[in-house]
């Protein structure tokens, strides 16, 4: 059996307890326990979440976990000096430790992770990396396993986590399945980017946010500057200027972020075949889609397909060729 150990702090953030889930759904699937959670903080008792209301915890003691998970926060700066004491205790003790989101600033706060890859939610990356340079940050990483320690972005990525440490234990077969009983997609590659990068351009005007909706609606069209400039009712000139002062990317970058980001829930569905996808979502052909996702995803689209690995999936791709 897997003993877990999950550390709650005052203000913990509630979606970390998506990993519980994970872990007692497998333990459905396998048809014994094959995982026992146990809450723990550093002085025990009753801990308030962020929502409002409280938890039951045990407090750290010299119990041997095999592994140990620690939240994540609306804040950055939680790590008392015990709690920091207790991360590098785990990581002597336990056969490996994880951070999602928020809580790489606590494994980072306790030293363990200088020198290591780490990730963590993309709002704060930028922040992990300031405050802690030892730490090789990845900002656009889903997870990440450096040795025995795990990170992983925030919110939803804590599921994609825990499926990942599930298949690590069990296969991906099991993984696969606890993953359809959650009804969610098979868990993401860790080297998959967090896609609200690539999507957050949050333009300043009516006029670039216009373009950008029209851009998504029509996918399958070239979309030339000249094109999205109409829409905005700029210039060429004019319009490739105001976009990239106000989403940071130029046009075609943002385009081609769009199309990918598509283009890969069409292939986590699996329904449609690569060359249909590609036309669909405006490459042409899956040869520059997949140069597309090299750039984007650091992957090929086969890689993705992959991931959620079905029969008709698998049908799709051999028919594609």
């Amino acid at each position: 059996m897997h003993r877990i150990g999950f550390v709650v702090f005052p203000d913990f953030n509630l979606l970390g307890f998506a990993a519980i889930t994970v872990f007692e759904t497998a333990n459905l699937v396998l048809g014994e326990q094959a995982y026992e959670v146990t809450l723990l903080s550093e002085s025990g008792g009753l801990v308030p979440a962020s929502a409002g209301f409280k938890v039951e915890t045990r407090p750290f003691d010299d119990t041997a976990f095999d592994t140990v998970m620690f939240g994540s926060g609306i804040d950055t700066d939680f790590t008392s000096p015990g709690l920091a004491a207790f991360v590098r205790r785990s990581l002597e003790t336990s056969r490996r430790i994880a951070a999602p989101c928020t809580g790489a600033f606590v494994l980072a706060e306790a030293g363990v992770l200088d020198g290591r890859r780490a990730t963590t939610h993309w709002r704060f990356a930028r922040d992990l990396q300031r405050r802690y340079p030892r730490v090789a940050v990845e900002e656009d990483q889903i997870f990440i396993v450096d040795g025995s320690i795990w990170t992983s972005a925030g919110m939803t990525a804590t599921i994609d986590l825990a499926l990942a440490m599930v298949e690590n234990d069990h296969g991906q077969e099991v993984s696969r399945t606890v993953a359809r009983r959650l009804v969610v997609y098979h868990r993401r590659a860790g080297g998959q980017s967090q896609f609200s990068v690539l999507l957050e351009l949050e333009p300043k005007s009516d006029r670039i946010q216009k373009a950008i909706d029209y851009a998504k609606a029509n996918l399958r069209k070239a979309l030339s500057v000249e094109d999205l400039a109409e829409v905005a009712g700029l210039s060429p000139r004019q319009f490739s200027r105001a976009f990239r002062e106000e989403t940071g990317q130029s046009p075609a970058k943002s385009v081609e972020h769009l199309r990918v980001e598509a283009a890969r829930l069409m292939l986590e569905r699996g329904r449609l075949s690569l060359d249909v996808i590609a036309a669909e979502t405006g490459f042409g052909d899956r040869e520059r889609m997949r140069r597309a996702f090299l750039r984007t995803l650091g992957q090929p689209p086969q890689a993705i397909r992959r991931q959620g690995r079905t029969p008709a999936s698998l049908a799709l791709d051999a028919q594609s060729g």
